[in-house]
């Protein structure tokens, strides 16, 4: 993110409110390069920071008055109350930053009021956590601010406290943390049950190739029904094995366990996804932890991709199509990324063939008649830091 950046929030802050912000911050949205909706089955996920990022200018306040502004959102300041935070009271992009400050509070840090305006260049509704880059941004402002002494991995838990409970979007922890925690030119090997976490090296430009980001422009919302309906089948499925999460399914046993479940075809099919993914996460991380070519990834993408559109049917035909044309094209492996129903898909390819492919991915969705898609490249990048 560049200076002019930080300058220009900063400048608007000055006029909103009157006066220069105490700090300028920013986090980033991310892209999941494999382990997907594993994080709310304490399972194993690799997401990894995108260079585009929420962008916070923040003053501390003593009053107990939280005023919000946004750059992207049609309005003027919103002024709220401490004391009147309440979970789901709230309908609009404030419950985002609001949810933060409830959730700061509710776990006993003292946060007395704050100046907030906010921009943000993560595209929203594209599967690329915009939400949580929101959320992560005032988080670690107000922890530097009130010098609250929390550590990436906490602020990310407050997070999905407040997308949980205050928004009321059953959202695992995997979007906060990869937003909090990430480091450039790494893809993050993150443990949700433990929260263990691992750097796993991953610059494709030194290989010659690229991870593109193909946003189909079909908006999702996590906090709509059918991302809740996977979770409550996947929680059944646990209940039904007797374990406390998918997680404890061991792939050599998922015959057996899926034998177990007899005519409960749709709680089968989740519970496919959910191991045979967690398995797929596992050896994307063997493969480029041995340092041999990355490319051997590329299969598994595509076998990713699969098991979301068939087992766990949150695929559409934009996201589809953007899979099959890119592969016919001459990608190398390709799949849809993100809570599914829209959103984006990830395109991994020869750096020589990345403008073939995004030529045929665009002329593919005039064709089928689609808005078209936007399609750029993802470059591992830095998770949450002060910026002025």
């Amino acid at each position: 993110m560049s200076e002019a950046v930080a300058e220009t929030v900063a400048a608007r802050f000055s006029e909103l409110y009157g006066a220069e912000p105490h700090g300028v911050w920013a986090a980033p949205g991310r892209v999941n390069l494999i382990g997907e909706h594993t994080d709310y089955n304490d399972g194993f996920v690799m997401p990894f920071a995108l260079p585009h990022t929420a962008v916070a200018a923040v003053s501390r306040r003593e009053d107990g008055v939280l005023r919000l502004h946004s750059a992207d959102v049609e309005g003027g300041v919103a002024e709220l109350r401490l004391d009147d935070l309440s979970p789901e009271s709230d309908k609009n992009w404030t419950a985002y930053p609001a949810g933060v400050v409830w959730a700061l509070r509710e776990a006993g840090h003292a946060v007395t009021g704050a100046d907030i305006h906010l921009s943000s260049t993560v595209p929203s509704g594209a599967g690329l956590s915009s939400s949580a880059a929101l959320e992560v941004v005032v988080a670690l402002a107000l922890n530097d601010l009130f010098s609250l002494g929390l550590r990436g991995w906490q602020l990310a838990r407050l997070c999905q406290r407040a997308e949980n409970v205050y928004v009321g979007a059953p959202v695992g922890i995997m979007d906060q943390t990869a937003s909090a925690c990430c480091e450039a030119g790494h893809a993050l090997f993150l443990d949700t049950r433990d929260l263990s976490q691992k750097q796993i090296p991953f610059d494709l430009a030194a290989e010659g190739m690229r991870l593109l980001v193909v946003d189909t422009q079909v908006k999702h919302s996590h906090s709509e029904g059918e991302y809740g309906k996977r979770r409550a089948g996947c929680e059944k499925g646990a209940a039904l094995l007797g374990v406390n999460a998918l997680r404890d399914v061991a792939y050599d046993d998922l015959d057996e366990a899926l034998s177990r479940l007899g005519d409960e075809e749709e709680v089968r099919r989740l519970v496919r996804h959910i191991v045979t993914e967690n398995e797929r996460v596992e050896r994307v991380v063997s493969l480029l932890e041995s340092g041999d070519d990355t490319r051997a990834i590329a299969p598994i993408l595509v076998e990713g991709h699969a098991s979301l559109r068939d087992d766990f049917r949150i695929s559409c035909p934009e996201l589809d199509l953007v899979v099959d044309t890119a592969l016919a094209s001459g990608a190398l492996g390709a799949r849809m990324t993100g809570g599914g129903f829209g959103g984006s898909a990830i395109v991994l390819a020869e750096e020589t063939d990345v403008d073939a492919i995004t030529k045929a991915v665009t002329e593919a969705f005039a064709a089928a008649g689609f808005t078209a898609p936007r399609v750029f490249e993802a470059v591992p990048s830095a998770g949450a830091r002060r910026v002025r």
